[in-house]
């Protein structure tokens, strides 16, 4: 029953726990600030049916009303910790296209979104790594798979809601050591192709008279 005192040793015991938590908060991350507001909505609807169910008791009532005051400074302060956008979802990496059997229209939506981060993330912000990647990636399967993990693990890194420790030494992982072995692998298979030379013959061809 709510109105026995182990109901309100139980709240004070929750209460403590997560007031040790909330002290381990900056280093968390936003999911468990979203946990925590939770828990302690829950936590503040307990103390409010004890309150109900005890009002016959004016010992646990007074103790109560200090619980109920020590909720409210609580949910407060995890409101303050959290980031303002922690409610809003990570983002989640979408299903690998199944580029080696995609043609069509199917085929071309899963390029025109690599597509599309090609030309407004790598190219404006990577410098000479984005530089040497050949005009044809679009021909080469190789190409399409690296493109593929490359933007979304971008994506995991950069649109998340808040940035923690984990995240931070992600981006760090994936400028320094990922991002320079993939641009190589993307350069190597653009660079002297035949889709370059044929290009190029091309318009040695029609440049003629």
């Amino acid at each position: 029953m709510p109105g026995d005192p182990d109901g309100l040793t139980a709240v004070l015991l929750q209460l403590a726990g997560l007031t040790q938590k909330l002290g381990e908060l900056d280093q968390r991350q936003a999911g468990d600030a979203r946990d925590l507001k939770g828990r302690v909505a829950a936590l503040a609807a307990t103390v409010g049916e004890l309150k109900d169910s005890t009002a016959s008791h004016t010992q646990a009532l007074a103790a109560l009303d200090g619980l109920d005051r020590q909720v409210a400074g609580l949910a407060t302060t995890v409101a303050a910790h959290a980031p303002a956008d922690a409610d809003r979802p990570a983002y989640r990496p979408a299903a690998a296209p199944k580029l080696w059997k995609l043609d069509g229209p199917a085929r071309d939506q899963a390029i025109g979104k690599l597509r599309a981060w090609v030309d407004q993330v790598y190219r404006p912000g990577y410098g000479h790594l984005a530089a040497s990647l050949g005009d044809c990636w679009e021909q080469h399967p190789l190409c399409l798979y690296i493109l593929d993990w490359l933007s979304e693990l971008w994506s995991v890194l950069y649109l998340a809601p808040a940035r923690t420790a984990g995240t931070l030494a992600g981006q760090a992982e994936w400028h320094t050591r990922l991002l320079a072995a993939a641009a190589e692998q993307l350069a190597r298979e653009t660079r002297g192709c035949t889709h370059h030379t044929d290009r190029h013959r091309a318009a040695g061809t029609g440049a003629r008279p």
